[in-house]
């Protein structure tokens, strides 16, 4: 967190949420040592601050925070086998291709993923990082410090998949892991990195992959670890009719009552995709308060089907919003889900189904209820200085009249000025603390690397 006390001022819109519009015209925040101290509208107090950021002509929002990813699919974009594919069958043939990776693979994966977050407005975000091959063991541990040098709030959780193809799971052995490791390996982590303080820059949870790649076992003794040390927990659900289909049959019983059934239906539990609840099992997730991660255009292109969104928000699930891996999205650009998530739900039930606050508060205040993280998602005092500065003086945004309206609905750009615990980590459209042309060239470079392994 910053030492430093900033002044943002002169903002042509602060989006508070606090009025029907969603936003504040000339509004100020004053922070200091991270945290916002200040907030509000007119001539900002008289007081000495380090620096003073003039917002004429610009939007600041919260910073957006991205609940479900798989950073080291940045590497297999728009693969062109996989293409056409539905989950499972992307899956299968993705799996091998992903069992190359190493510790220089994840590194560079991860810092490009979170450099297009950023860019996009967003200031924290988690990744599912579930496969471990041999030459990439530590992949948590780079993860972290891909996210400490360019200066991102981070939350990842330690997946695991322990479920192979000889056991009747979709991976290949390369990138499963036997139940004591993963256990273990999650339990050091924890130790090792989670900060459970307000404003923290690390937290960690514990993800085992889904239903279809890890042991009912697996998820048992996962939760209890979790309670032992009070860390949240993640895992994909309900994301196609074929992961119904498996668990009926392995299991005898439908995703939501697996989960429930190994002690994962309690409040410290958010889930990826959430897309094939039945009624009853929406009311359960509500009244257990369970978190969902909606993941609009990756259950867009692999066809996996429509996200029941205001059901699930009118039984009380928190909804929140994430990008996915980007070989199945292919993008890391929080704006472009904001818009997709918008249009979706508005092209099967109607055009005041969603409106532009709704996917904005999903993709903040949502969100970091997803994550556990109170102090993050809005712009309030005593919250973290996570703020999002995007200029509406510009091409993409030009004619528009409503400054909320237009993020969401014009041309997606890039975000003006991006603050994280009250430091500066982009400015003038620009990320501060990394060259991005020499990132950009050494992942290339690496992708290639990657497909080439794969052919042999």
């Amino acid at each position: 967190m910053s030492d430093k006390k900033i002044l943002i001022h002169n903002a042509e819109a602060l989006a508070t949420f606090e009025n029907e519009s969603g936003y504040v015209r000339d509004g100020y925040v004053l922070i200091e040592n991270g945290f916002i101290k200040e907030v509000g509208t007119g001539t900002p107090p008289d007081v000495s601050v380090d620096e003073m950021i003039d917002a004429s002509d610009k939007l600041v929002i919260p910073g957006m925070i991205n609940t479900h990813h798989h950073m080291y699919q940045t590497l297999t974009r728009a693969v062109p086998d996989v293409l056409d594919s539905g989950l499972f069958d992307w899956l299968v043939k993705l799996y091998p291709r992903w069992a190359g990776i190493d510790d220089e693979a994840i590194y560079l994966s991860t810092q490009l993923a979170m450099a297009e977050l950023m860019l996009s407005g967003c200031t924290a975000t988690t990744d599912h990082h579930y496969v471990f091959p041999q030459r990439a063991l530590q992949g948590i541990d780079v993860q972290i410090e891909a996210a400490k040098e360019i200066g991102m709030r981070f939350h990842p959780t330690r997946g695991s998949m322990s479920l192979s193809v000889k056991d009747g799971g979709l991976p290949p052995d390369s990138v499963v892991q036997d139940e004591d490791t993963i256990l273990d390996e999650s339990e050091r982590l924890i130790k090792q990195y989670h900060d459970p303080n307000p404003g923290a820059m690390v937290r960690i949870a514990l993800a085992p992959c889904s239903p279809f790649s890890v042991t009912r076992s697996l998820m048992e003794e996962t939760a209890k670890l979790a309670k032992t040390h009070q860390v949240r927990m993640h895992t994909h659900l309900a994301e196609t009719h074929d992961e119904d289909d498996f668990c009926v049959e392995v299991y005898g019983m439908r995703p939501t009552d697996l989960l429930e059934d190994v002690g994962w239906m309690n409040e410290g539990v958010w889930l990826a995709h959430g897309i094939h609840f039945n009624g009853e099992e929406i009311k359960r997730l509500g009244q257990n308060d369970l978190s969902i991660a909606h993941c609009p255009s990756s259950n867009a292109r692999l066809g996996s089907g429509l996200f029941p969104l205001k059901k699930l928000l009118d039984a009380g699930v928190n909804v929140g919003l994430g990008v996915d891996g980007s070989a199945s999205n292919d993008a890391s650009n929080m704006i472009l889900e904001l818009r997709q998530a918008l249009f979706l739900q508005r092209v099967f039930h109607g055009p005041e189904a969603v409106q532009i606050t709704d996917v904005l508060k999903i993709a903040t205040q949502g969100s970091a209820a997803c994550l556990g993280q109170s102090e993050l998602g809005s712009i309030e005092v005593g919250k973290a200085a996570d703020l999002a500065i995007f200029d509406l003086n510009t091409m993409e945004y030009s004619g528009a009249h409503d400054p909320l309206g237009a993020l969401v609905l014009c041309a997606p750009t890039r975000v003006d000025t991006l603050l994280i615990g009250g430091n500066v980590v982009v400015k003038d459209q620009q990320l501060c603390n990394i060259d991005l042309d020499t990132l950009i060239q050494k992942h290339r470079q690496k992708a290639k690397e990657l497909m080439e392994m794969a052919r042999g």
